[in-house]
C-alpha cells in the first residue's frame, strides 16, 4: 500500500520491483489524463488514449527520471503522442464543433446563466481557431489551458525546452485572440513557469 503523500517518483521506483504499486499512480492521474484526452479526441477515442497512456507509462517506468517527483507531465506527454496519432480526429472535431454554431448548443437551456451562454456562443469560434493551429503549438496551449501544466512542463511533456513552448504558447494565443476578436478563454490568469 502506497501513502496518499508518497511522490510519483517514490511510487514508480518501488513499482519496479512491486509492479502493484504502480496502481496508485494511475488512481492518482488517471482521471485528469482521461479529461485530457477526452476535451481533445471526445469519450470514445479518450477511453483507448488514458488506458495507453498507464500502459506506456507502466512498460517504460524503469526509464523514468526519479529527480522529476511530479510525473503529471510525463503522463500528459505521453497522452500527447497518443493524441498526435489522432489528430485527424481531433481536427474533424473541432470543424464539426464549430458547423455546430451557438444557436444550436444553446437551445433549450434558458435556465442557464449568463456566462455559460457566453461559453456557448464562443465554442465555434474556439473550435475553428483551436483546428486552424499547427499540431506543436495546439498542444502546448492546451496543456497549458486544459491540464493546467505550466509552460515549463508542457515543454517537458512534448520533449521541447521551455522557451519553445513559451514561444509557441504565444503564437498560439496569439492567433485565438485574432479569431476571437481580442477575447482568449485559454488564459486563466499569469501562467506559471513550472
Amino acid at each position: 500500500m502506497v501513502a496518499v503523500t508518497t511522490g510519483d517518483a517514490e511510487i514508480l521506483r518501488r513499482s519496479r520491483h512491486e509492479p502493484e504499486l504502480f496502481a496508485a499512480l494511475f488512481d492518482r492521474h488517471y482521471a485528469a489524463i482521461h479529461g485530457y484526452a477526452a476535451r481533445r479526441l471526445g469519450r470514445g477515442p479518450a477511453d483507448d488514449v488514458a488506458a495507453e497512456t498507464f500502459l506506456i507509462a507502466f512498460d517504460r517506468r524503469d526509464r523514468y527520471d526519479l529527480s522529476r517527483d511530479d510525473a503529471r507531465p510525463w503522463l500528459y506527454g505521453i497522452a500527447s503522442n497518443l493524441i498526435s496519432r489522432h489528430h485527424r480526429a481531433e481536427a474533424r472535431q473541432y470543424r464539426a464543433l464549430a458547423r455546430a454554431g451557438a444557436s444550436e448548443a444553446a437551445e433549450g437551456h434558458d435556465e442557464r446563466v449568463a456566462g455559460q451562454v457566453d461559453a456557448q456562443a464562443a465554442r465555434g469560434p474556439l473550435a475553428a481557431a483551436l483546428g486552424g493551429l499547427s499540431r506543436g503549438d495546439r498542444d502546448v496551449l492546451l496543456l497549458v489551458a486544459w491540464a493546467q501544466l505550466g509552460v515549463r512542463e508542457a515543454g517537458e511533456a512534448l520533449g521541447i525546452p521551455a522557451g519553445t513552448a513559451r514561444s509557441r504558447l504565444y503564437r498560439a494565443r496569439t492567433k485565438i485572440r485574432a479569431a476571437l476578436g481580442e477575447t482568449d478563454p485559454t488564459t486563466l490568469g499569469e501562467d506559471i513557469d513550472r
